[in-house]
């Protein structure tokens, strides 16, 4: 049997650390592109180096050749330019649309079978210029984000209450931004509701924070986080090749689904050998629904924005 292949599109911090996590997980043959000469092979000798010290073998190849990536089953597409200090996601919208468009012609072209994730920003419309130029099936494009901000909100749960990360479920929904929509409502402890344990003022302050959890990095670091995101962009693939039916809060197409009327938008989604093997339900109140709404008409705002910049 083939050993299953995933390219990492752009080998900046988000690309190689993905392509590391990649790796250590043994999801199959890695391949690290990037445009800059010596930039994924440097990166990839590195890995390399480090398999004698974790006893795990990294298996990256990093080139700048397209042709390499050919046949790849999961393509995580990071290429782009990242966030800066006084900079929106919405700020990186005309830049990174072009090459994210490009980019995804390649793998169109190449890996004609590929499933792929979308990691650049803005994440949501970016996912949508990655569907619209691969035409691939809407299940098999989808975009990390939920599975960054989920992460974040239950970081931030742990932080506060002093438990495993490993006890909290979450919910989060919406587009990857600041109207994100996490749903306290659906995040429990070991199935206690955080209600139970959590004034309501101190769970709007962690949703709050989980909100401005990427601009707290960028303010800190001065350019965008890229452990947990490389992080939630592997679990996805994996998920994927390991058919594992994980559930995950990430972006994906919505047609009927929460009244979306074709649109990828967050949502918690069963991942698996197909892809987006089902994209789950939940019953919204009438607040949530609101809040979801918002999220969503801010999404198609970019959609439009986007079809006009690239001439769709």
């Amino acid at each position: 049997m083939a050993r299953q292949k995933i390219t990492v599109v752009g080998a900046g911090n988000v690309g190689a650390t993905a392509a590391f996590m990649a790796a250590n997980r043994r999801l199959g043959e890695v391949v690290l592109l990037d445009i800059v000469k010596g930039l994924p092979e440097g990166k990839a000798l590195d890995m390399a180096e480090a398999s004698p010290i974790q006893l795990s073998q990294q298996e990256v190849r990093g080139t700048t050749d397209w042709d390499a990536t050919a046949d790849s089953d999961v393509v995580i597409i990071t290429s782009g330019v990242p966030r800066k200090p006084g900079m929106s996601r919405d700020d990186l919208l005309s830049i990174n649309a072009r090459i994210v468009r490009d980019v995804s012609r390649k793998v169109a072209e190449l890996s004609p079978n590929a499933f792929v994730i979308v990691v650049s920003n803005p994440l949501d419309v970016m996912v949508y210029v990655a569907g619209k130029t691969t035409g691939f099936p809407k299940n098999r494009v989808m975009g990390m984000a939920g599975a960054l901000d989920s992460a974040r909100f239950v970081c931030f749960l742990g932080q506060e209450l002093g438990v495993s990360v490993e006890d909290i479920q979450c919910v989060l929904m919406g587009g990857h931004g600041d109207d994100m929509v996490p749903l306290p409502r659906y995040t429990a402890v070991s199935g206690i509701p955080i209600a139970q344990l959590l004034s309501q003022e101190r769970i709007d302050a962690l949703i709050d924070r989980t909100r401005k959890g990427g601009i707290e990095i960028v303010n800190l670091l001065g350019y965008s986080a890229f452990y947990a995101p490389a992080a939630g962009a592997v679990k996805m693939a994996e998920a994927i090749l390991r058919d594992t039916k994980n559930v995950i809060c990430c972006c994906v197409w919505c047609n009927q689904q929460y009244g979306a009327g074709g649109c990828f938008v967050g949502v918690p989604a069963v991942l698996g050998k197909d892809g987006v093997e089902r994209i789950i339900e939940l019953d919204l109140d009438t607040s949530e629904k609101k809040r979801f709404d918002a999220s969503l008409g801010r999404v198609k705002e970019l959609v439009v924005r986007v079809d006009q910049l690239l001439g769709n």
